[in-house]
C-alpha cells in the first residue's frame, strides 16, 4: 500500500484497524450499498463500505424520479448518504477489491494495495457500465443531451426535437417510449431491420423513420446540434436517446462461482446469491433498477441479512450455553 492510500485509509478511518472482522462488507458505494449499509449500521452492525468511487451516473448533472431528492445532483446524494453512515459507526473506504475468498468462517475481502478485511457476510452493489455504440460523439455527450432513460430525463427535453438511434431491437420500444415527452421524434433506423409491424406501430404514434447509417452525433460549441448520417444528409435535434449494452461489474461474484442466467448474476428475493454468505443487489444484478429502486432493494436486502445474523448470533449463543461457556 503506497504512501496516498495509506493516508487515505487513515483518514477515513481515524488511523484505527480497518483490517479487523466485520459484521457485513458492502462492495460498492452507490445507492444501493449505501442504503444496506445504512441499514445495518442502524442494526448495530460492524459495516465497512469499499468503494471505487466510479459511479455509473457520474456523467449526469442530476438524478431525477427519486421522491424528496429530485433533481439532486448524484455525488450529492452520495455525499450526503455517508455522511449519514457515520452516524452509526459504518467505515467507508476508497478502495478496489481485488477478490474475495471463502474462509471458515465468512470471506476474506483483499483490497488493491490495502489490508484485507474478514467479515461474515458480504454484499455485493457493484453495478454496471454502459456499453455505448461506437459513434463520434455519443461519448463526448452522454448523460447531457445523448441520454438512454426517458424517465430520468425524458422531462428536461421535453417538446424539443429528439432522436433515438437504433442499435438493438429495443430501440423501436425505446423510440414509441421516448414519444410520450415530444411529438417530433424520429427514429434513425441506422441498419437495424424493421418489420412491417415495427413500421406501423412508429407511424400510427407519430414517430417518424430516418433510413440509413448514423455517421456521427454533431457537436458544436459544446452542445448537440444533430444527427449525420453517412450518405451525408443532417437532421437537427435538441436530444438523442440510444440504448447501450449493459454490461455487470460481477468479476468478484462469478470468481466465487455465483450462479447466473442470461449473462446475469441470480438472487433469491431477498438478495442472496448462491454462493452462502454472499449478497447481491442493485444494478450488478438489475440492469433496470434506477437509483431510488436501488435504494429501496439494498434496504430490504439489510433486513434480511440482519435477520441472518441475528439467527447465527442465537445459535452461537446457544452452543456457548450448552457448552456452560
Amino acid at each position: 500500500m503506497n504512501e496516498a492510500t495509506t493516508k487515505q485509509y487513515e483518514n477515513e478511518n481515524d488511523g484505527s484497524d480497518y483490517g479487523s472482522d466485520y459484521d457485513v462488507v458492502v462492495i460498492g458505494g452507490g445507492a444501493a450499498g449505501l442504503s444496506a449499509a445504512l441499514v445495518l449500521g442502524r442494526a448495530r452492525r460492524r459495516v465497512a463500505v469499499v468503494d471505487a468511487a466510479e459511479p455509473r451516473n457520474a456523467p449526469a448533472a442530476h438524478m431525477h424520479g427519486f421522491l424528496s431528492r429530485d433533481g439532486l445532483p448524484p455525488a450529492t446524494l452520495l455525499e450526503l448518504g455517508r455522511a449519514e453512515l457515520e452516524r452509526y459507526g459504518v467505515r467507508f473506504l476508497t478502495a478496489r477489491v481485488d477478490d474475495v475468498r471463502a474462509t471458515d468462517p465468512g470471506h476474506a475481502v483483499r483490497l488493491a494495495g490495502g489490508p484485507q478485511l474478514t467479515t461474515r457476510h458480504v454484499v455485493v452493489t457493484t453495478g454496471l457500465r454502459d456499453e455505448l455504440p461506437d459513434l463520434p460523439g455519443v461519448r463526448e455527450r452522454w448523460g447531457k443531451d445523448v441520454l438512454h432513460c426517458p424517465y430520468c430525463h425524458g422531462w428536461e427535453v421535453r417538446d424539443r426535437p429528439l432522436g433515438v438511434i437504433a442499435s438493438q431491437p429495443g430501440s423501436v420500444h425505446q423510440a414509441l417510449l421516448v414519444r410520450q415527452w415530444s411529438d417530433d421524434v424520429v427514429l434513425f433506423a441506422n441498419g437495424l431491420d424493421l418489420s412491417a409491424e415495427d413500421r406501423e406501430r412508429l407511424a400510427a404514434r407519430g414517430v417518424r423513420i430516418v433510413a440509413g447509417a448514423v455517421e456521427r452525433i454533431a457537436v458544436e460549441d459544446g452542445r448537440l446540434r444533430g444527427v449525420e448520417l453517412v450518405d451525408g444528409r443532417a437532421l437537427p435535434r435538441a436530444a438523442v436517446f440510444v440504448a447501450p449494452r449493459f454490461v455487470p461489474h460481477d468479476a468478484l461474484l462469478t470468481a466465487l462461482g455465483a450462479a447466473a442466467e442470461a449473462g446475469w448474476v441470480t438472487t433469491d428475493p431477498a438478495g442472496r446469491t448462491s454462493v452462502p454468505g454472499v449478497w447481491a443487489t442493485g444494478n450488478v444484478v438489475d440492469p433496470r433498477a434506477q437509483v431510488i429502486t436501488a435504494a429501496g432493494t439494498g434496504a430490504s436486502l439489510a433486513f434480511a441479512l440482519n435477520a441472518e445474523l441475528v439467527e447465527e448470533d442465537v445459535r452461537a449463543a446457544v452452543a456457548e450455553a450448552r457448552a456452560g461457556v
